[in-house]
């Protein structure tokens, strides 16, 4: 049921007619209460989309009372005007649901610098508003997918409390404490300041380390609400968990639909002297396209792990670094270990684990191969 998991939640998904295709391109998510408290964590892209930079001053407040999501057009690199057409968004949707503008947040995803038709989009939301229903967080998913091969969901219960959540995203996934589009509810009795506290938690563990391609959005948006319908109010540490659980779920579907992969790649860095030192180089092992394409071809090249590890800042001796590709330790000290040809990598997920040798610290990014389909998709089509 994903968002309307939690008590207190409505949504609704429809084709408002913002995508040519005719399909779904339209969710509103409603929090009905009692409380609405809300947080939100966005990109770190420093080229902010008109929604983005919207649903930022709406969270200053603590409280949302709707989310409008669109796919079809980011609404991103569209100036005023795009900005102007974002609060008219939340202001249609304020009308029909008898709330406040200030207390709706907007999010858009698809391509950037064309303006949202409006003409289609406002009465949209009308049409969604009417087919609000404790049972449409399946339909609002759907609604939200661009080059998606399938919805994302994920729900989690604790104590007398749930956490629910929907994702969409398949490309330009290198967040900055975000991933592309996710709502995240939950009707547990908590205000702003626990939810923001849990949430940031949440996402610098998981979607901030899904690197699938190494480009970063304009329009990352996650944002958490909390009804509070449960009565319940958690210990923080339950409740970051719980929430911890879904955007893990979630990260790791996001990483299962990448544009074009045939790899998931679990990159695990061991022995670093920092945690950023054991992200950095993670980070790295994710980026380098000529180790993603060996990926691809199923070829375990220790060799572009290393060569990865020596573009950071991280701590190191370049004669102390191991690596293991599925198990094998094909690295040893630096130079050759285990024999190659007893590595497996036929299938799906492939583990990558890359041991500095400097610390007790750790860090898991996960990303995917480099494929001709992936150069395909990105190449037949503005994006």
């Amino acid at each position: 049921m994903s968002v309307t998991a939690a008590k207190g939640f409505t949504a609704a998904g429809i084709a408002a007619g913002i995508k040519e295709s005719g399909s779904p391109d339209l969710a509103l998510v409603v929090n009905q209460g009692p409380r609405l408290a809300a947080a939100g964590v966005f990109t770190a892209n420093r080229v902010k989309a008109a929604p983005v930079l919207w649903s930022q001053q709406v969270l200053k407040g603590g409280q949302v009372a709707a989310v409008v999501l669109n796919s079809g057009g980011a609404n991103a690199c569209t100036g005023p005007l795009g900005f102007q057409d974002t609060h008219a968004t939340a202001e249609k949707a304020a009308e029909v649901l008898g709330v406040s503008a200030a207390e709706v947040a907007v999010a858009s995803t698809g391509l950037i610098g064309v303006r949202l038709p409006m003409d289609r989009l406002l009465p949209g939301v009308e049409k969604a508003a009417a087919q609000l229903s404790a049972h449409g967080g399946e339909k609002a998913a759907i609604a939200i997918k661009t080059t998606d091969t399938v919805h994302k969901t994920a729900v989690a219960q604790g104590e007398g409390f749930t956490v629910g959540g929907m994702a969409k995203g398949a490309g330009m996934l290198a967040p900055g404490l975000a991933t592309m589009l996710v709502v995240l509810t939950t009707d547990a009795d908590l205000d702003a300041a626990a939810l923001d506290d849990a949430l940031r938690a949440a996402t610098r563990t998981t979607f901030d380390r899904v690197d699938s391609d190494g480009c970063m959005s304009t329009n990352d948006t996650v944002l958490l609400l909390a009804s509070g319908a449960s009565g319940v109010t958690p210990a923080p540490d339950v409740f970051a968990e719980t929430v911890r659980t879904v955007c893990d779920d979630l990260a790791r579907q996001l990483i299962g639909d990448a544009e074009g992969a045939s790899k998931d790649i679990r990159i695990e860095v061991m022995g670093a002297a920092t945690e950023d030192d054991a992200v950095e180089v993670g980070r790295s092992i994710a980026r380098n396209n000529l180790l993603k394409c060996a990926i691809h071809g199923e070829d375990p090249n220790w060799g572009r792990v290393l060569s990865a590890i020596g573009t950071t800042s991280a701590t190191f001796d370049p004669d102390r670094l191991n690596v293991a590709i599925n198990g094998v330790w094909v690295c040893r000290n630096g130079s050759v270990g285990e024999d190659r040809n007893l590595v497996d990598m036929r299938y799906r997920e492939v583990t990558i684990t890359a041991d500095l040798s400097a610390g007790a610290e750790s860090a898991v990014i996960w990303a995917n191969d480099l494929t001709a389909d992936y150069v395909h998709e990105n190449s037949a089509y503005s994006s």
